[in-house]
C-alpha cells in the first residue's frame, strides 16, 4: 500500500463544464494542479482511489477550480463531492535544502532555545507572507508561531524536533 498525501478535499462542482472546487491543504497547489497531473480521489465507501488527470486549473476566491480529463460536464463530477483529493509518495519532488513538506513539519515537537517545550505542531496556515505553525501547547491552548528566520533557529526531521527563538509578544 502507498503512502498517500493529502492535497485537499472537493466541497463542490463549480458552473457546468465539470469543474470542482477545491479547498486545498497542500503547500505546493500550483504543482499539484499543473494541467496532465495525475490525482487521486478518495471517495466514501470506496476501497479503491479514482485516478484523474487535470485538464485546468485557477484560482478563485480561497478555492482551486480543477477540471479532469475525461469529465466534461457538471453531471460527470457531481459524485466527486466531498472525495479527498491526495497524490502517492512517489509524486513528491525532492525539495531544496531548508524546504519541507507539510506533512514533514506537523507532529514536531517545539521548544524554545532555553529548552522549554512548547508542545507539538498540529497544523499549518497559509495565511500570505509566511506561513504560521499552530501548536497545541499544554492545557490544549493553541500558540501560533510564524515560519520566520528569526523566529524558527533549526528544524530536525528525523529527530522530529523544531527549536525556537521567542521574540517578545510571541507566547502572550
Amino acid at each position: 500500500m502507498d503512502n498517500w498525501f493529502k492535497v485537499g478535499k472537493i466541497v463542490n462542482t463549480h458552473g457546468i463544464k465539470g469543474e470542482v472546487r477545491i479547498i486545498s491543504t497542500t503547500d505546493f497547489a500550483e504543482e499539484r494542479y499543473e494541467v496532465g497531473n495525475k490525482l487521486y480521489l478518495f471517495q466514501e465507501k470506496q476501497v479503491e482511489p479514482v485516478e484523474v488527470v487535470v485538464a485546468t486549473h485557477r484560482k478563485h476566491k480561497n478555492f482551486d477550480l480543477v477540471s479532469f480529463e475525461g469529465y466534461p460536464n457538471v453531471n460527470d463530477v457531481e459524485k466527486f463531492k466531498n472525495s479527498m483529493v491526495k497524490v502517492s509518495e512517489d509524486q513528491l519532488s525532492e525539495l531544496e535544502d531548508g524546504e519541507f513538506y507539510f506533512h514533514e513539519i506537523i507532529g514536531c515537537i517545539v521548544k524554545t532555545d532555553e529548552g522549554q517545550e512548547l508542545g507539538k505542531i498540529k497544523e499549518i496556515l497559509t495565511p500570505g507572507a509566511n506561513d504560521v505553525w499552530v501548536i497545541k501547547g499544554k492545557g490544549g491552548k493553541e500558540i501560533l508561531i510564524p515560519y520566520i528566520d528569526e523566529v524558527v533557529q533549526e528544524i530536525n526531521i528525523e529527530k522530529k524536533e523544531i527549536m525556537i527563538t521567542v521574540m517578545e509578544g510571541l507566547l502572550d
